[in-house]
């Protein structure tokens, strides 16, 4: 019973989720379309088109930044789960560092490593 209320809730909020990005989109329609209305002669209208595609083109930018951002957090939890398990090989082989557990390794919150891979990547992108 747990299990069918799970998945009708699961499928309530995609649904959800879909209308909500249509509904945006479609804000977005109706803010163009009565934006492009309110224009008035031809110099203003180029013009402001002009700007228009500019600040349209700026947005997308910004959109594609976020992915990008989303993307690097993502690569970098990855290798550094991926550091921590060679470092917690080579401490099994008898090397440096003395820790012989991955555990011991991680005993950082999940939350802190995500702060401290958020700030690499902020230091990253500013220079």
């Amino acid at each position: 019973e747990k299990e069918i209320w799970n998945r009708e809730r699961l499928s309530l909020q995609k649904s959800l989720k879909q209308a909500d990005a249509e509904l945006s989109k479609l804000r977005a329609e109706l803010r163009s379309e009565a934006f492009l209305r309110e224009l008035g002669s031809d110099t203003e209208n180029a013009v402001l088109r002009r700007i228009y595609g500019k600040y349209l083109r700026a947005e997308s930018f910004r959109k594609a930044l976020i992915y990008q951002k989303k993307y690097l957090l993502l690569l970098l939890g990855g290798f550094q789960e991926c550091e921590e398990a060679t470092l917690a090989l080579i401490a099994r082989m008898g090397g440096q560092p003395s820790y012989t557990d991955l555990e011991i390794i991680t005993q950082h919150s999940r939350g802190f490593t995500r702060f401290r891979s958020a700030v690499r990547v902020s230091i990253a992108i500013s220079r």
